[in-house]
């Protein structure tokens, strides 16, 4: 275990960010469609290694948050009208990229009425009319806790729903002062109880205890949920919630461990781990 206050980042966290195989082509897919990559907009270190494999995580919506996480890179500003003919580009770029399993993101959008989740739902039926056989993870907001909303996005049958806790219940005020812990679980049962594959994810190292964490996997097991992702907290920069530790690569494995022996079907937990990386594999074994 590192100090908080440490700089340099150890040894296991770096990563080749050199663009190898098809990342050009993703990229140059991306501009040339007009689309927002999570990939992009958040900084992943995974960037080099998912693009290099032609898969991508996309981002509907705009790139404008309409939240303040003091983790999160993505930006606060102007929020766009919603795009039309966003889904047929979505799609077109799924298409394109000749993909098996996409995974579609946003910004959260409070000053919509459904949150957004009827424009999820135009991307899923364009992906599935362009690309039939295609595989769709959705990692959505809170949606404000609508259920109605929800709905409306459970009507088109994603084969993954995922929605980050993030942090655990005692570190809300701090890192997610906008979101609920509760009304993030309470989305999660209740896509659970209509039949979905339901999915979470953990970034560690902002303060979280040791029990805490282990309370956070519970309450998750406890409504079923079907897949967890563990990674590190990394601060896009300075401006941001800082890093309170490193967390070794041993406890990662530990935590994987523990979370298939408290039941759940797929644990991803790594220092990059992040909420998309192996998403189809993770889809996959979780069956």
């Amino acid at each position: 275990m590192q100090s908080a206050n440490e700089t340099r980042r150890p040894h296991w966290l770096k990563v080749d960010l050199t663009g190898k195989g098809a990342f050009y082509s993703v990229r140059q897919l991306v501009d040339v469609q007009n689309l927002h990559t999570v990939c992009q907009s958040a900084r992943c270190p995974n960037i080099g290694e998912c693009w290099a494999k032609k898969t991508a995580t996309f981002m509907i919506l705009g790139d404008n948050c309409s939240r303040n996480c003091t983790f999160c890179a993505i930006s606060h500003g102007a929020l766009e009208a919603v795009d039309p003919d966003e889904p047929r580009r979505v799609a077109e770029a799924v298409k394109s990229l000749d993909l098996r399993y996409a995974v579609v993101t946003s910004v959260t959008r409070d000053d919509l009425p459904d949150g957004g989740a009827g424009a999820f739902a135009r991307t899923i039926a364009a992906i599935r009319t362009a690309n039939p056989g295609c595989r769709i993870e959705v990692l959505i907001p809170d949606f404000a806790g609508s259920k109605e909303a929800l709905m409306t996005l459970l009507a088109q049958n994603p084969d993954v729903l995922n929605h980050n806790l993030e942090t655990v219940e005692e570190l809300y005020p701090r890192v997610r002062p906008q979101a609920d812990y509760h009304r993030s679980l309470d989305l999660l049962d209740s896509a659970r109880r209509h039949g979905a594959r339901t999915k979470s994810g953990l970034m560690l190292g902002v303060g979280e205890s040791r029990d805490q964490l282990i309370k956070t996997l519970r309450d998750l097991r406890n409504i079923d949920c079907q897949i967890i992702t563990l990674g590190q907290y990394l601060p896009p920069s300075r401006h941001h919630l800082p890093v309170e530790r490193f967390v070794e690569p041993a406890e990662f494995a530990e935590l994987r461990r523990l979370g298939l022996e408290m039941g759940f079907p797929h644990v991803e937990s790594g220092p990059l781990v992040r909420s998309s990386y192996h998403a189809e594999e993770a889809a996959d074994s979780a069956n």
